[in-house]
């Protein structure tokens, strides 16, 4: 594939039927939980997953989405979702970047930019990201 950024995380999406609206394409919300799926499966691969969240009582929310459709998916298409960690504050924020490729046609379907804020669980509430975070979010930063 050719993806915008190097050093991509990228989970493979065979689409299905439940996907598919009433124009006969993937629905533009089926897109959006592609995107909350491909960060968490990241953080998993980066040694953050949701029980260190809750052992934690902090976790990254998102605060903005921008989604940019380029192209339709359709019933049996076999894509590749990358994400990127673009931008960690170390105290705060945290932004990702999103790349959508039809396998078959290596044709790019979505760019997604995703900004995230930091919360204490328990209360809601925004709140400095603990160490763990700055860590394993600011090591995986990827300039582009």
């Amino acid at each position: 594939m050719d993806w915008d950024l190097p050093t991509s995380f990228v989970i493979d999406i065979q689409v299905e039927a439940s996907s598919i609206d009433h124009y006969g394409h993937v629905n533009n919300a089926e897109y959006l939980r592609w995107v909350e799926r491909a960060s968490w499966a990241h953080s998993r691969h980066l040694g953050l997953s949701l029980e260190d969240y809750r052992a934690l009582d902090r976790g990254m929310v998102v605060h903005r989405h921008e989604l940019d459709y380029l192209a339709p998916a359709f019933e049996d298409d076999r894509l590749q979702l990358a994400t990127w960690i673009i931008a960690c504050d170390g105290r705060l924020t945290l932004e990702r970047r999103f790349q959508l490729c039809n396998v078959a046609s290596s044709r790019t379907l979505l760019r997604a930019h995703t900004r995230f804020a930091c919360i204490e669980l328990s209360s809601g509430r925004p709140k400095r990201m603990p160490p763990r975070f700055v860590e394993v979010y600011g090591d995986a930063v990827i300039s582009g």
